[in-house]
């Protein structure tokens, strides 16, 4: 029979959460790079889907942020766990202001021309975006080197997210009563 997992508490959210941010945010400049390629016409879909990834990335940092501070209060602490940890969340927090002005950025350069009733060029086309992508690539840097001092805490520290303990399966329950 299939049974569904019990539903974690808000601090043992983060792990499920941490991913969504991670894949949205580095697939997003793909279809930047894509949209610039295209005449402006074709590339604007490809755009305007990156600045919706971007959207949902971002507004997944600050869950993950918030999840992780939860967790971080039950997580066991030790000198070496508190320093990764303390970095790991300065991180956390310089990510989420980063992408923010990275997504209000791309809607200004998607959004600015059709505000001011203006065509797309060259410049806000394919020019822009371009140079957009060399300050997403430093918010990559960022978002890879968090990502990557939250799994030195689960990977080298065997810091983790506190579940409770659910029903064990049904084939375990009975091999039990045997």
């Amino acid at each position: 029979m299939i049974q569904f997992p019990p539903i974690p508490a808000w601090d043992a959210f983060h792990p499920l959460i941490v991913h969504f941010p991670i894949a949205l945010l580095l697939v997003a400049p793909l279809f930047i790079v894509m949209g610039a390629l295209l005449q402006p016409e074709k590339g604007r879909a490809y755009m305007f889907a990156a600045l919706i990834l971007m959207a949902v990335g971002t507004s997944a940092v600050f869950v993950a942020l918030e999840t992780g501070e939860a967790a971080a209060k039950l997580a066991e602490r030790t000198p070496e766990i508190n320093a990764v940890l303390e970095h790991h969340e300065q991180l956390a927090e310089l990510t989420r202001v980063v992408f923010s002005a990275l997504t209000v950025l791309l809607a200004a350069i998607l959004l600015l021309p059709r505000l001011l009733r203006r065509s797309t060029g060259w410049l806000v086309g394919r020019a822009l975006p371009l140079i957009f992508l060399v300050f997403y690539g430093a918010g990559t840097l960022l978002l890879v080197n968090t990502a990557h001092n939250g799994g030195r805490l689960v990977h080298e520290f065997g810091v983790h997210a506190l579940v409770q303990p659910g029903e064990p399966p049904p084939a375990a329950a009975a091999a039990e009563r045997d």
